[in-house]
């Protein structure tokens, strides 16, 4: 049976829709679908940019991807637009963007100064990039998935994974400071970022997310200040970012085991109340 995901792709954090769905490309999924090949053209001009040495072109290509990445499946279920077809192109185009891309572009920056160790951490990261979206292909139609029912993802994304890739790219653009151009300090975190991406560990999903009523007008403005603050200083914003990401993994996963307890006890709880016998 053909699975109706809407858009590009689902994301991480949805839960997929059963039944049956249109076969073949129709013509309002052309639009996502451009889009998503709009994000795979941006990735790859990444590296063009990164082999004439045009650094911060290469990695503004990245996030440009990884922003179009995270709006094609948005206009997609907004047009209703159920394909397959923008489900694997969308994981092909993932892979090169966020996986080949990056890991191409570091080693042209720094790795290749230590060329077998550095393209090893290339290749470990383009890799785990690609297992990344195969192992959430694969589990797409999967029911028992408990990171995603309780709101989480398992690892970190590939678009997140490519961003905190950059972040020595970014203190080094801030604060012109060698050290974070060191090749061997660069392959240790690009081994660390590809660990996390085909880890089990559980990361916070939007859905995870849920402000309370009483902060949402001062979120609001908060996303307007770091949006000027990417316009105005957007390396030290960026470092600050991922940065911040990496800060909130172990909360993650503090969360995720709280509420993992709560629904053992939960369990447990009914299973007690089972056993007790029914008297008349």
């Amino acid at each position: 049976m053909d699975d109706p995901r809407i858009g590009p792709k689902s994301t991480e954090d949805e839960i997929p829709q059963r039944g049956r769905g249109p076969k073949g490309l129709s013509l309002r999924a052309v639009v996502p679908n451009a889009i998503t090949a709009a994000a795979l053209c941006s990735g790859l001009t990444g590296i063009r940019f990164a082999i004439s040495g045009d650094w911060p072109e290469a990695i503004y290509a990245v996030i440009l991807a990884g922003v179009l990445d995270g709006i094609d499946g948005r206009i997609a279920r907004l047009l209703k637009a159920q394909s397959r077809f923008g489900a694997e192109l969308d994981s092909l185009a993932d892979s090169l963007s966020f996986g080949m891309a990056p890991a191409l572009i570091l080693y042209l920056w720094t790795l290749q100064d230590i060329p077998r160790i550095g393209w090893f951490a290339s290749l470990a990261f383009a890799i785990c990039c690609a297992l990344r979206l195969a192992r959430f292909n694969a589990q797409i139609d999967t029911d028992d998935q408990p990171h995603k029912s309780a709101g989480f993802l398992t690892g970190i994304p590939a678009p997140v994974g490519a961003g905190l890739a950059f972040l020595p790219f970014y203190l080094w653009m801030a604060t012109g400071e060698e050290l974070f151009r060191n090749p061997v300090a660069m392959s240790i975190w690009m081994a660390l970022i590809a660990f996390l991406m085909i880890s089990n560990v559980a990361t916070l999903s939007w859905t995870s997310l849920r402000p309370r009523r009483n902060v949402r007008l001062e979120l609001i403005a908060l996303v307007g200040i770091i949006f000027a603050a990417l316009l105005l200083e957007p390396w030290w914003t960026l470092a600050i970012i991922s940065a911040g990401y990496m800060v909130l993994v172990p909360y993650g996963v503090i969360k995720y085991g709280r509420i993992k307890r709560q629904r053992g006890v939960s369990s447990l709880s009914v299973d007690q109340q089972a056993a007790v016998p029914i008297r008349e």
